[in-house]
């Protein structure tokens, strides 16, 4: 068994350790561009020892934000996220950067531009129906993620992440409950895969073997009628075959309809519903125990899914969810998963790694009540601190 502290390679990559700080929306780039907050937010877990740090969320075009106030991959963008990279390489870490489309997950009235996916329905948080993509907004967005990865690399990134999960575009079209399509791309689950598999082919060619690829895939969509896991483990095994990817982040939950399946622990619905306009903080206190179900949190809490995914596959894994202490460490590298993943921990300490690496006994501090979710619209962070 590995130890989790040391090296590992990922693709053409040697990380230091196998801790990779996961990608959380940090809400520190209000003009959809790097600012010294975002700067700080990613230099303190790499100074805090993690092997690698995600930015997210760096969409590959306007509409594909989840609100105006992210970034999206454009030659603006670079100079600042040079600076970032540089911050992180400086610590010692490298610097992976989440790519995708948020499709219907997008804030249509937040971005001002239609929220596309694989059908037509209402988002409530944007207030707007989603608009069907059609074959040539797929071609323009498959090639608009090649494009973003090619700007990472100038801006000195180490990794891109492709964001196959919790129902944005790609993930839109691999589920059976939203893509009702009749084209070549819905239907089967050929079909419904064609996008994000398109999509991890135009980045593979774009990078070469220049940087790491990685993509982070629901395992389950969490919802009746979503994806499920011999679904998932289909596209799992599609990706392995062609060799796009050199690693999978297994992910759950659906940030359209069941976010919280994710998020295990308290659903702070009083604390997301203060940063809505006056109807929508009133729908939200009334009935966003619908919308945010809470899951009781237990460490680990993916890793049975994950199991079928690691005896069916050779690819490397990384585990995510409920990963905060060396215990967990442990297990993950004894299941035979190559990588960890950590994020709502680190939030609350970003020097966690380093103390646990210095005391394998060192409990983390998070408490897993949530309350560092609805922070994205003023500055992600942990309140409890």
């Amino acid at each position: 068994m590995p130890s989790v502290f040391e090296p590992a390679r990922l693709g053409p990559l040697t990380l230091r350790n196998r801790v990779i700080k996961a990608a959380t929306f940090e809400g520190a780039t209000p003009d959809s561009l790097v600012t010294d907050e975002l700067i700080d937010y990613h230099r303190r877990p790499s100074a805090g020892g993690v092997g690698m740090t995600t930015v997210a969320y760096c969409a590959v075009a306007p509409e594909g934000r989840t609100e105006r106030g992210q970034i999206w991959m454009r030659p603006e963008a670079v100079p600042g996220l040079r600076r970032l990279t540089a911050a992180v390489h400086a610590e010692g870490a490298l610097a992976s950067a989440q790519i995708g489309h948020a499709g219907p997950v997008a804030d249509a009235h937040s971005n001002r531009l239609p929220a596309l996916s694989s059908g037509r329905f209402f988002n409530p948080i944007g207030r707007r129906f989603t608009r069907p993509a059609t074959a040539a907004d797929i071609e323009r967005v498959t090639a608009a993620h090649a494009s973003a990865a090619l700007l990472a690399i100038e801006a000195g990134f180490d990794a891109v992440e492709i964001h196959f999960g919790h129902n944005y575009l790609a993930s839109a079209f691999l589920s059976p409950l939203l893509n009702k399509r009749d084209d070549a791309f819905g239907g089967s689950l050929e079909n419904r895969a064609k996008v994000a598999l398109g999509i991890a082919r135009a980045v593979r060619e774009a990078v070469g073997d220049r940087i790491a690829v990685t993509a982070k895939l629901n395992m389950r969509d969490g919802i009746r009628g979503g994806l499920e896991i011999e679904e998932s483990l289909q596209v799992a095994a599609w990706l392995e075959a062609e060799g796009t990817v050199d690693a999978l982040e297994l992910t759950a939950g659906s940030s359209l309809l069941n976010p919280m399946y994710l998020f295990r622990g308290g659903a702070p619905v009083k604390e997301f519903a203060a940063n809505f306009p006056l109807p929508l903080r009133l729908g939200m206190r009334l009935s966003g125990t619908r919308f945010l179900k809470a899951y009781p949190y237990k460490d680990l809490y993916l890793l049975e899914h994950a199991r079928r995914f690691r005896d069916a596959l050779s690819l490397p894994l990384i585990l995510l969810g409920g990963v905060t202490d060396r215990a967990s460490m442990d297990r993950a590298m004894a299941e035979g998963f190559e990588f960890v993943a950590m994020a709502r921990a680190l939030l609350r300490e970003p020097d966690l790694l380093r103390r646990i690496e210095s005391d394998p006994g060192t409990p983390a501090l998070c408490i897993h009540c949530n309350r560092c979710m609805p922070t994205i619209y003023t500055g992600t962070r942990c309140p409890v601190i």
